[in-house]
Protein backbone atom coordinates (compact mmCIF):
# COMPACT_ATOMS: atom_id res chain seq x y z
CA UNK A 1 0.00 0.00 0.00
CA UNK A 2 1.15 3.92 -0.74
CA UNK A 3 1.70 5.33 2.60
CA UNK A 4 -0.41 8.17 2.38
CA UNK A 5 1.76 10.43 4.19
CA UNK A 6 4.31 10.29 1.43
CA UNK A 7 4.04 13.41 -0.61
CA UNK A 8 4.97 12.67 -4.64
CA UNK A 9 8.19 15.55 -5.95
CA UNK A 10 8.10 14.33 -9.60
CA UNK A 11 4.95 13.01 -11.78
CA UNK A 12 6.38 11.72 -15.09
CA UNK A 13 3.69 10.92 -17.82
CA UNK A 14 4.03 8.82 -20.64
CA UNK A 15 2.99 10.28 -24.04
CA UNK A 16 1.03 8.39 -26.51
CA UNK A 17 -2.71 7.15 -25.36
CA UNK A 18 -2.37 8.55 -22.19
CA UNK A 19 -1.61 12.42 -23.19
CA UNK A 20 -2.23 12.50 -27.16
CA UNK A 21 -4.98 10.23 -28.90
CA UNK A 22 -3.71 7.59 -31.18
CA UNK A 23 -6.44 7.84 -33.84
CA UNK A 24 -4.53 10.26 -36.41
CA UNK A 25 -0.76 8.47 -36.34
CA UNK A 26 -2.95 4.98 -37.09
CA UNK A 27 -5.30 6.79 -39.97
CA UNK A 28 -2.48 8.20 -41.71
CA UNK A 29 -0.46 4.95 -41.41
CA UNK A 30 -3.86 3.46 -42.98
CA UNK A 31 -3.59 5.94 -45.30
CA UNK A 32 -0.08 5.96 -46.74
CA UNK A 33 -0.02 1.98 -46.65
CA UNK A 34 -3.14 2.34 -49.02
CA UNK A 35 -5.74 0.07 -46.90
CA UNK A 36 -8.81 0.95 -44.91
CA UNK A 37 -8.37 2.80 -41.64
CA UNK A 38 -10.68 -0.23 -39.97
CA UNK A 39 -8.16 -1.84 -41.48
CA UNK A 40 -5.11 -0.87 -38.88
CA UNK A 41 -7.49 -0.45 -36.23
CA UNK A 42 -8.54 -4.04 -36.37
CA UNK A 43 -4.67 -5.04 -36.52
CA UNK A 44 -3.55 -2.92 -33.42
CA UNK A 45 -6.61 -4.30 -31.54
CA UNK A 46 -5.24 -7.95 -32.46
CA UNK A 47 -1.54 -7.21 -31.69
CA UNK A 48 -3.47 -5.53 -28.27
CA UNK A 49 -4.60 -8.57 -27.25
CA UNK A 50 -0.97 -10.60 -27.88
CA UNK A 51 0.74 -7.93 -26.09
CA UNK A 52 2.78 -7.23 -28.58
CA UNK A 53 4.28 -4.13 -29.96
CA UNK A 54 1.22 -1.93 -31.95
CA UNK A 55 4.22 -1.65 -34.74
CA UNK A 56 4.00 -5.21 -35.48
CA UNK A 57 0.22 -4.11 -36.82
CA UNK A 58 2.31 -2.37 -39.50
CA UNK A 59 4.82 -5.39 -40.18
CA UNK A 60 1.44 -7.80 -40.89
CA UNK A 61 0.42 -6.05 -43.64
CA UNK A 62 4.36 -4.87 -44.66
CA UNK A 63 6.29 -8.07 -43.40
CA UNK A 64 9.80 -6.66 -42.61
CA UNK A 65 9.16 -2.95 -42.85
CA UNK A 66 11.84 -0.90 -41.39
CA UNK A 67 9.49 1.94 -39.18
CA UNK A 68 12.18 4.50 -38.97
CA UNK A 69 12.52 4.33 -42.50
CA UNK A 70 9.50 4.31 -43.66
CA UNK A 71 9.16 7.47 -40.86
CA UNK A 72 11.54 9.28 -43.08
CA UNK A 73 9.95 8.27 -46.18
CA UNK A 74 6.82 9.66 -45.21
CA UNK A 75 8.30 13.50 -44.01
CA UNK A 76 10.19 13.15 -47.26
CA UNK A 77 6.74 12.83 -48.78
CA UNK A 78 5.00 15.42 -46.73
CA UNK A 79 3.06 13.15 -45.03
CA UNK A 80 5.33 13.58 -42.08
CA UNK A 81 3.68 13.39 -38.14
CA UNK A 82 1.59 16.28 -37.13
CA UNK A 83 0.46 16.86 -33.78
CA UNK A 84 -1.77 19.90 -32.35
CA UNK A 85 -4.17 20.54 -29.61
CA UNK A 86 -7.03 18.00 -31.13
CA UNK A 87 -5.09 15.54 -30.37
CA UNK A 88 -4.52 15.80 -27.10
CA UNK A 89 -6.79 14.38 -24.50
CA UNK A 90 -9.44 16.40 -22.85
CA UNK A 91 -7.79 16.81 -19.44
CA UNK A 92 -4.56 17.02 -19.95
CA UNK A 93 -3.47 20.78 -20.06
CA UNK A 94 -5.98 21.29 -16.94
CA UNK A 95 -4.45 18.29 -15.16
CA UNK A 96 -1.35 18.96 -15.50
CA UNK A 97 -1.32 22.49 -14.50
CA UNK A 98 -3.00 21.59 -11.52
CA UNK A 99 -0.31 19.48 -10.68
CA UNK A 100 2.38 21.91 -10.93
CA UNK A 101 0.37 24.42 -9.17
CA UNK A 102 1.10 22.13 -6.10
CA UNK A 103 4.42 22.62 -6.44
CA UNK A 104 5.13 19.01 -8.29
CA UNK A 105 7.82 18.67 -11.10
CA UNK A 106 6.14 17.54 -14.22
CA UNK A 107 7.90 15.03 -16.70
CA UNK A 108 6.26 14.07 -20.18
CA UNK A 109 8.49 10.76 -21.37
CA UNK A 110 7.76 8.40 -23.96
CA UNK A 111 8.35 6.51 -26.81
CA UNK A 112 8.04 8.64 -29.74
CA UNK A 113 10.55 10.10 -32.65
CA UNK A 114 12.14 13.44 -32.43
CA UNK A 115 9.71 15.26 -34.18
CA UNK A 116 7.04 14.35 -32.03
CA UNK A 117 9.01 15.64 -29.17
CA UNK A 118 9.50 18.94 -30.87
CA UNK A 119 5.62 18.98 -31.64
CA UNK A 120 4.98 18.49 -28.34
CA UNK A 121 7.10 21.67 -26.96
CA UNK A 122 5.42 23.70 -29.37
CA UNK A 123 1.88 23.50 -27.90
CA UNK A 124 3.05 24.88 -24.65
CA UNK A 125 2.22 22.17 -22.34
CA UNK A 126 2.50 23.17 -18.46
CA UNK A 127 5.53 20.63 -18.16
CA UNK A 128 9.37 20.87 -16.66
CA UNK A 129 10.72 18.88 -19.90
CA UNK A 130 9.59 16.99 -22.56
CA UNK A 131 11.54 14.08 -23.98
CA UNK A 132 11.67 11.12 -26.46
CA UNK A 133 12.78 7.95 -26.85
CA UNK A 134 14.09 8.85 -29.86
CA UNK A 135 15.48 12.15 -28.52
CA UNK A 136 17.64 9.87 -25.39
CA UNK A 137 18.47 7.10 -27.79
CA UNK A 138 16.45 4.23 -25.43
CA UNK A 139 13.13 3.24 -25.52
CA UNK A 140 10.46 1.49 -23.18
CA UNK A 141 10.52 -1.08 -21.91
CA UNK A 142 13.98 -0.70 -21.44
CA UNK A 143 15.75 -0.20 -17.94
CA UNK A 144 18.21 2.54 -19.08
CA UNK A 145 15.00 4.86 -20.52
CA UNK A 146 13.83 4.46 -16.91
CA UNK A 147 16.93 5.42 -15.58
CA UNK A 148 16.82 8.40 -17.78
CA UNK A 149 13.50 9.22 -15.91
CA UNK A 150 14.97 9.11 -12.86
CA UNK A 151 17.84 11.12 -13.56
CA UNK A 152 15.67 14.35 -15.41
CA UNK A 153 12.72 13.71 -12.24
CA UNK A 154 15.74 14.79 -10.17
CA UNK A 155 13.62 13.14 -7.05
CA UNK A 156 14.15 10.27 -5.28
CA UNK A 157 12.33 7.12 -7.23
CA UNK A 158 9.63 6.50 -4.71
CA UNK A 159 8.84 10.36 -4.77
CA UNK A 160 8.76 10.07 -8.03
CA UNK A 161 5.04 8.65 -10.17
CA UNK A 162 5.42 7.19 -13.75
CA UNK A 163 1.85 7.35 -15.11
CA UNK A 164 1.05 5.42 -18.42
CA UNK A 165 -1.41 3.05 -19.94
CA UNK A 166 0.62 0.10 -21.17
CA UNK A 167 1.40 -2.39 -18.33
CA UNK A 168 4.56 -3.53 -20.35
CA UNK A 169 5.99 -0.46 -21.60
CA UNK A 170 5.00 1.67 -18.48
CA UNK A 171 4.08 -0.31 -15.30
CA UNK A 172 6.11 -2.90 -15.06
CA UNK A 173 9.69 -1.60 -15.83
CA UNK A 174 8.96 1.71 -14.09
CA UNK A 175 8.15 -0.46 -10.86
CA UNK A 176 11.17 -2.88 -11.47
CA UNK A 177 13.00 0.88 -11.82
CA UNK A 178 11.97 1.59 -7.91
CA UNK A 179 9.64 4.19 -9.19
CA UNK A 180 6.15 4.84 -8.17
CA UNK A 181 3.48 3.38 -10.72
CA UNK A 182 -0.26 5.12 -11.31
CA UNK A 183 -2.00 2.60 -14.31
CA UNK A 184 -4.58 5.05 -16.48
CA UNK A 185 -7.18 3.49 -17.92
CA UNK A 186 -7.29 5.06 -21.21
CA UNK A 187 -6.85 3.77 -24.65
CA UNK A 188 -6.86 0.30 -25.92
CA UNK A 189 -4.06 -1.38 -23.46
CA UNK A 190 -5.28 0.90 -20.50
CA UNK A 191 -8.97 -0.46 -21.07
CA UNK A 192 -7.58 -4.26 -21.82
CA UNK A 193 -5.51 -5.00 -18.94
CA UNK A 194 -7.17 -2.68 -16.76
CA UNK A 195 -7.97 -5.39 -14.31
CA UNK A 196 -5.71 -8.22 -14.76
CA UNK A 197 -4.02 -9.23 -11.56
CA UNK A 198 -0.22 -8.47 -12.42
CA UNK A 199 -1.59 -4.85 -13.30
CA UNK A 200 -3.60 -4.93 -10.15
CA UNK A 201 -0.66 -5.90 -8.07
CA UNK A 202 2.19 -3.61 -9.60
CA UNK A 203 -0.17 -0.46 -9.62
CA UNK A 204 0.28 1.60 -6.52
CA UNK A 205 -2.71 3.99 -8.23
CA UNK A 206 -5.25 3.19 -10.70
CA UNK A 207 -6.90 6.06 -12.64
CA UNK A 208 -9.51 7.22 -14.71
CA UNK A 209 -8.11 10.45 -15.99
CA UNK A 210 -5.62 12.81 -15.25
CA UNK A 211 -7.30 14.99 -12.95
CA UNK A 212 -6.92 12.28 -10.28
CA UNK A 213 -3.23 12.92 -10.08
CA UNK A 214 -3.92 15.79 -7.92
CA UNK A 215 -4.70 13.35 -5.52
CA UNK A 216 -1.73 11.50 -6.15
CA UNK A 217 0.80 14.29 -5.88
CA UNK A 218 -0.31 15.11 -2.34
CA UNK A 219 -0.39 11.59 -0.91
CA UNK A 220 -3.47 10.89 -1.32
CA UNK A 221 -4.96 7.77 -2.90
CA UNK A 222 -6.08 9.12 -6.36
CA UNK A 223 -8.04 5.68 -6.94
CA UNK A 224 -10.98 5.97 -8.94
CA UNK A 225 -13.63 6.05 -5.92
CA UNK A 226 -15.40 2.77 -4.81
CA UNK A 227 -11.80 1.29 -5.41
CA UNK A 228 -9.39 -0.23 -3.13
CA UNK A 229 -6.06 1.06 -3.47
CA UNK A 230 -3.88 -1.08 -5.01
CA UNK A 231 -0.20 -2.40 -5.29
CA UNK A 232 2.63 -0.46 -3.00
Amino acid sequence: MVDPLTTMETIVCDIGETLVRDDRQWASWADWLGVPRHTISALVGAATVRNHDAGDALRLLRPGLDLDEAYRAREAAGHGEHLDESDLYPDVRSALADVRALGVRVVLAGNQTHRAGELLRGLGLPADLVATSAEWGVAKPSPQFFARVIEVAGTAPERTVYVGDHPAYDLFPARAAGLRTAHLRRGPWGYLWADAPEVVAAADWRIDGLAQLTAIAGGGTGNTPGEPDAGG
